[in-house]
């Protein structure tokens, strides 16, 4: 499975709602908090090409975008592909 990453704030509930589904699916996820790691809010705002707002979720080396993105995936049955 490839390694994923999430980078999330604790107040937001679009990123609860993305853990939720990674949860459900048993995908083990790497989360960064960039409210308590204000520094890497900038690595995501890079990694993303200037998107400012979480979540922000890459799959290996593929950004995907937010948790309507990672819900449409699952939704086309495109996520699990994504993951193997």
């Amino acid at each position: 499975m490839k390694t994923v990453e999430i980078y999330t704030s604790p107040l937001c509930g679009y990123c609860h709602a993305a853990k939720r589904l990674l949860k459900a699916k048993g995908v083990k996820f790497n989360e960064v908090d960039v409210l308590r790691n204000p520094n890497k809010k900038q690595e995501m705002v890079k990694r993303s090409q200037g998107v400012t707002s979480v979540p922000q979720i890459f799959i290996g080396k593929e950004h995907i975008g937010g948790c309507d993105e990672l819900h449409a995936l699952e939704r086309q049955g495109a996520l699990d592909l994504m993951l193997a």
